[in-house]
């Protein structure tokens, strides 16, 4: 978590993620990268006569004063940022940034329930978590603090998903979490008690991992089976993996990652495969 890169509109919803990876930043001594793509109209951008420059110009100042009124928020007195600009889309300009800057964690903000707003819609939230190489943290409010005690990672316990539970046990060590690991058991692909039980402890015997529970859930889908078992347990963080440009695991079928992060009223975070 040495670098985290936080993509903004300037909106409150990316304040709020600035605001949890600024947090972060200070328990780890993390630098902050923060990412703005430059929404520069069709019309402008695509020009070949000089007569667009002006108007490039406007949207290229408009940006930079956005990034001064920024620095001057209260919550990043002391603090300094890195501020790098895109001109491609949102997803792209993610992912160059990522290698450029060895980024560690992307932090993102979204509005909850009714979907990303502005510069988050669509296929962008998609397409983000998906083509990501590093975990991608969604923040849905505002968070006067980031303590997270209960971290909840669903999976389905296959031999392919070793590698994103020991990044998500990374994760919940960095934080100091407790990880439940949670199978859900729906009427699709039902399995009984105790083949649930000895899929978990088979899945994670001989990896070392400790601070951590069991948890079979039973529901009508998967996704219901995940909100409902973290509103059981109180849980302040939900886990899932991606399969990344392939597309989501048979577990998460259909839309199931982006609906988690626009229907979960917290944050969740995403590990690729």
């Amino acid at each position: 978590m040495k670098r985290i890169l936080v993509p903004t509109d300037f909106s409150e919803q990316a304040e709020n993620a600035l605001k949890v990876a600024i947090k972060l930043a200070k328990k780890h001594n993390s630098e902050v990268y923060v990412l703005h793509s430059l929404e520069i109209p069709m019309q402008y951008a695509t020009a070949k006569d000089s007569g667009s420059l002006p108007e490039s110009l406007y949207f290229i100042k408009l940006t930079e004063k956005r990034f001064n009124d920024l620095r001057n928020s209260d919550f990043l007195e002391g603090i300094t940022i890195n501020e790098t600009i895109g001109h491609n889309e949102i997803f792209e300009d993610i992912n160059e940034a990522c290698k450029n800057y060895d980024i560690n964690l992307i932090v993102m903000g979204s509005n909850g329930a009714s979907g990303f707003k502005e510069m988050f819609v669509g296929s962008n939230t998609e397409k983000v978590v998906r083509t990501a190489e590093v975990p991608v943290l969604v923040i849905k409010n505002n968070h006067s603090e980031f303590n997270v005690e209960d971290f909840v990672f669903a999976t389905d316990f296959s031999e392919n998903s070793r590698g994103t539970l020991i990044k998500a046990y990374d994760f919940a060590k960095k934080i100091n979490a407790k990880l439940h690991l949670l199978y859900v058991n729906t009427p699709a692909g039902f399995k009984t008690s105790g083949q649930a039980q000895e899929l978990m402890e088979d899945f994670v015997d001989g990896m070392g991992i400790e601070n951590y529970s069991l948890n079979i859930y039973n529901d009508t889908t998967v996704e219901k089976g995940i909100l409902n078992f973290t509103k059981f347990i109180n849980g302040e963080l939900i886990g899932m993996a991606t399969h990344g440009r392939k597309g989501i695991s048979h577990f998460f079928n259909g839309s199931i990652s982006e609906d988690m992060v626009n229907h979960a009223n917290m944050p969740v975070i995403t590990f690729k495969k």
